[in-house]
């Protein structure tokens, strides 16, 4: 089902067949992003019934709140919004840095809130993230719920896998076909067929089987099974840029990042689990609202004592920080179709990033917010020269140049198969994210939002993934009362 050897099928007797994907959260299923950031967002519902049948409602957290507790071990134990005793480990960096301590402090002498939690009451405000790290180790949801199981005996987990195509009779799903070792098998089931490769890799997959736009499945000679045109369609992203600054003190990853230091950094993790390989490094960040009238968050910050290029495949150059910042509810919408026939083809992907003026305009603000808390006062002992965008960079249009050279996607792309109404020409999966206009098929994964969420992906989607087993269980949907949430007193400012 995907493009790279890391997808596994998954044989829960003979009754599911669940096909999922376990790269890096580029392909949006359930693995977490290399920096493990763990982001709830109090939109997530927004996004989740945006134009569906109220899987969850608008504006409460009070039937996704239970279902990020059920998935959490939270490290500083349950409360109302973290839980306490599921699979999902999370933890707080532990490094202390001074650079994310002077970060802190600088976002407050702009005017920004601190927040205990940015997964909690508050999330607007800036504070200490959450990762998916525990005793040193990154801590998948494949360390959470696959690892544990994998002996049990109606289970049966095939890596080094290439899976082809859904297998259809009639519009009914029947099982899958999959190529392992050069060989074509096939698995049967005798309930449901589930998806869970992402939001690339599920809609190719699905136009792959004969589920898509008509038309263009006709043009590849692939026998359609449903038009179902918003397959591939509604791809939504985050994106960023990286505002960089020197920095006039020896205390950045910059050292850390030099051959015979790896190495030994390297020797520390494997024998202890501990020191600078036992975290992401992105311990500090924050989300704030973009300008007045803006009634949630939407611009996301992520700190990193450290210089990056070219998603670190370059060496860092000095001694520098920089904060990864971008807008959380992008206007541009792409779409993604198949090349060929051929499953091992990647995808043609179209995310027309920065398609609307809205989009432009809210990247500006990105970055001369960021420069705003750069230079604070707190920051001031550590500041050297801006490395980037560059001090000569300061009109409209220098900034917007700046932006599209070198913005970046947070890996987040969502909403390919989106939920929602068999009325909506558009919508893929309907509220049980059953696929539409098929049987014995559904897609659980980050392709199913409407829109996508005003945060990291990696724990909505397992949130989503929680409240679908028990959908596919036929289990009660778990529900809380009453769920507080900060409002802004006034949206008069824009902090």
């Amino acid at each position: 089902m995907t493009n790279t050897t890391g997808t596994i099928t998954l044989s829960l007797s003979p009754a599911w067949t669940v096909a999922c994907c376990t790269g890096h959260e580029a392909g949006s299923g359930v693995a977490p992003h290399p920096s493990m950031p763990w982001s709830t967002s109090e939109d997530t519902p927004r996004t989740i019934t945006a134009g569906t049948v109220k899987v969850l409602r608008v504006g409460t957290m009070h039937t996704a709140c239970p279902y990020f507790r059920k998935a959490q071990r939270h490290e500083l134990g349950a409360n109302m919004y973290r839980g306490g005793d599921g699979p999902l480990h999370v933890s707080r960096g532990k490094t202390n840095h001074p650079l994310h301590q002077a970060f802190l402090q600088a976002a407050r002498q702009a005017g920004y809130p601190f927040t205990e939690d940015m997964n909690g009451f508050q999330q607007e405000g800036f504070g200490w993230m959450d990762m998916t790290v525990h005793q040193g180790k990154r801590w998948s949801t494949a360390c959470a719920y696959l690892h544990p199981v994998l002996s049990r005996p109606n289970l049966r987990a095939e890596v080094q896998t290439l899976v082809s195509r859904v297998l259809f009779e009639g519009t009914r799903a029947v099982g899958v076909e999959y190529i392992k070792d050069g060989q074509r098998h096939k698995a049967y089931v005798s309930r449901e067929v589930i998806l869970s490769g992402g939001a690339i890799n599920s809609p190719q997959l699905l136009m792959l089987s004969g589920v898509g736009n008509a038309d263009d499945l006709r043009k590849l000679d692939i026998p359609v099974v449903c038009h179902l045109p918003g397959v591939g369609q509604n791809l939504q992203d985050h994106l960023e840029v990286y505002v960089q600054q020197a920095c006039t003190q020896p205390i950045t990853l910059h050292s850390a990042q030099k051959p015979l230091r790896k190495v030994c950094i390297g020797l520390e993790w494997l024998w202890s689990y501990t020191g600078d390989g036992a975290t992401a490094h992105l311990e500090t960040g924050g989300f704030i609202r973009s300008r007045p009238g803006v009634p949630h968050p939407d611009i996301q910050f992520h700190f990193l004592p450290s210089q990056v290029i070219d998603h670190g495949r370059k060496p860092t150059q000095q001694e520098a920080y920089q904060v990864h910042v971008g807008t959380m509810r992008a206007t541009s919408v792409g779409w993604l179709k198949l090349r060929s026939a051929n499953p091992r083809d990647h995808p043609v992907i179209h995310p027309n990033y920065l398609s609307t003026e809205t989009d432009v305009e809210d990247f500006r603000q990105c970055v001369r917010l960021s420069r705003e808390i750069f230079a604070q006062e707190a920051l001031a002992p550590f500041r050297g020269k801006e490395l980037q965008p560059g001090s000569h960079v300061q009109s409209d249009k220098e900034i917007d140049a700046f932006v599209r050279a070198k913005a970046d996607s947070a890996y987040h792309p969502s909403c390919t198969c989106k939920m929602g109404r068999s009325s909506d020409p558009t919508a893929v999966v309907d509220a049980q994210t059953k696929v539409i206009g098929v049987e014995n098929l559904r897609v659980v994964d980050a392709s199913i939002m409407p829109s996508v969420v005003s945060g990291n992906l990696n724990a909505p989607t397992v949130m989503i993934a929680e409240k679908a087993a028990d959908i596919i269980k036929g289990h009660p949907a778990l529900e809380d009362k009453n769920v507080p949430v900060y409002k802004p007193q006034t949206l008069d400012t824009q902090r």
